[in-house]
């Protein structure tokens, strides 16, 4: 666990756009799953839809302690009733840069790491014009790139 993220209990918003692409789900569970053990409060944000998804697949809240909806949650952070350490917004469509570019926005002072996948990752990650750690993969079923992309970033070693 990391002791500066225990110390303080500080909030990671993970960020979901929509659910079309399978690899999504698995790297989503994966990812709260590793930030709570290094002591984040993470919430999962996301439309009806992948909250749904989520809450199906983590039926016993595991990995998936809290949810928001995503306009909900940005309404929050822009009238400063919610804050975070650290965003990841996953993105696999021109929308999903547009919901990381506004919270790059939003949150300033937050570390912010675009997860790009799908089938046009590369023309998709060309868009992100803002500051930002970004991982980029033509994942659409297998998440492993993906997972040592981000394990990569969070200096995770498997």
């Amino acid at each position: 666990m990391t002791p500066h993220a225990i110390e303080k209990n500080e909030q990671a918003l993970l960020i979901f756009g929509c659910p079309e692409v399978p690899v999504q789900a698995a790297i989503g569970l994966y990812l709260a799953g590793r930030l709570a053990e290094d002591g984040y409060d993470v919430v999962t944000v996301g439309n009806p839809s992948v909250i749904g998804l989520f809450r199906i697949s983590d039926r016993k809240k595991h990995y998936i302690r809290k949810t928001v909806d995503l306009d909900r949650c940005i309404g929050e952070v822009a009238e400063k009733k919610r804050d975070a350490i650290l965003c990841v917004a996953f993105a696999h469509n021109d929308a999903g840069i547009s919901y990381a570019a506004s919270m790059r926005y939003l949150l300033q002072d937050a570390r912010l790491l675009v997860v790009v996948f799908g089938r046009n990752a590369e023309e998709l990650a060309a868009q992100v014009d803002f500051p930002c750690e970004k991982v980029v993969e033509k994942a659409v079923h297998n998440p492993g790139k993906l997972k040592k992309g981000i394990d990569e970033v969070f200096g995770w070693r498997a």
